[in-house]
């Protein structure tokens, strides 16, 4: 989610939106450990660093906790999740407080870190040495090793990237392809032009020319992203009503890179940090990823209106919705 649950609507779609929820969401300090919260009622959820408005629609006892299936007002309901109390708060004017504080305090460290980040900062050996090594591990897909102990910890640290900061404008152009497919039967026309290839080669060029240079961090993150999209693409990131129109578009070994634009690479981006949980980065090394990504999906924002669609194919389809 971004940064209040009213902005940009509900993007969380399967396989679409199976975003990054808490950076550690069940060790939030939510001093509500010992309510309990009934059927319909209205409250606030943590959901990263931040609280929404929600709504608990089921509740469950189970594994010696209470349980809450919510709905975060004002997203799609693909949002919707299991909880435990630790991740809720009542509804009063006290936790009102507590939410605007928390936004406003999140504006003001992005503003502080968007200050630093102009000011030039060389890169010791050392930083320049984690930064290759940390992108050919995400070219690569490597696994992250897991430690006695470590698995809670580990499995979390993706669930900080991208979600929280996705750009506004792309969480509405993620509403509108759920809306497209699920809800009118519209498909992306294919083969897309740009691709996805043609697009992270624009975003190539656009670093180079905006540094002076190539940078091989750059080029290791974009190749591990396309290895990514043509891997997941047809398992994750496809509607039902989709998958015969992949059946028919992707032949002959053609990778789906050559064949999907934008609007597929967007979806991408909501299931990265589950793709991430299994690459061999330390939590500094995510952060710094993070970073990348993020300038990435600002690239995207920029040239919105020549990546994206703005109405899809009126083809009719029958299959159910959902992604895969």
């Amino acid at each position: 989610m971004g940064s209040s649950n009213t902005g940009g609507g509900g993007v969380k779609e399967e396989g679409a939106m199976d975003g990054a929820k808490n950076n550690s969401p069940t060790g939030s300090d939510s001093p509500n450990d010992g309510d309990t919260f009934s059927e319909g009622e209205k409250v606030f959820a943590y959901h990263g660093p931040l609280i929404y408005e929600a709504k608990v629609q089921k509740v469950e006892f189970r594994d010696n906790e209470w349980r809450y299936f919510v709905h975060y007002l004002g997203w799609n309901k693909n949002w919707d999740e299991w909880v435990g109390s630790d991740r809720l708060l009542k509804f009063t004017e006290e936790n009102i407080r507590k939410q605007q504080a928390l936004e406003k305090n999140q504006l003001s460290d992005k503003t502080a870190k968007s200050g630093r980040s102009t000011q030039y900062k060389p890169k010791s050996s050392n930083d320049a040495k984690v930064d290759k090594e940390d992108m050919k591990n995400l070219a690569k897909g490597k696994k992250r090793k897991s430690h006695p102990g470590t698995e809670e910890k580990d499995r979390r640290l993706p669930e900080k990237l991208l979600i929280s900061q996705f750009p506004l404008a792309l969480k509405k152009q993620l509403v509108d392809d759920w809306e497209f497919v699920t809800q009118l039967g519209k498909l992306v026309k294919l083969p897309r032009s740009p691709n996805v290839d043609d697009i992270l080669k624009k975003y190539l060029e656009y670093r180079t020319k905006k540094d002076g240079m190539i940078a091989e961090s750059v080029a290791e993150i974009l190749k591990g992203l396309r290895c990514y999209f043509d891997k997941a693409l047809p398992v994750m990131l496809l509607y039902k009503k989709e998958r015969q129109q992949y059946r028919e578009a992707v032949r002959d070994n053609a990778s789906p890179s050559t064949v999907y634009g934008a609007e597929h690479l967007l979806r991408l981006f909501v299931k990265l940090p589950e793709l991430l949980a299994y690459v061999n980065m330390e939590e500094e090394a995510l952060n710094k990823l993070q970073q990348k990504l993020f300038d990435f999906l600002k690239f995207l924002q920029k040239n919105q209106n020549s990546f994206f669609l703005s109405t899809y194919d009126g083809s009719k389809v029958t299959d159910e919705l959902d992604i895969k």
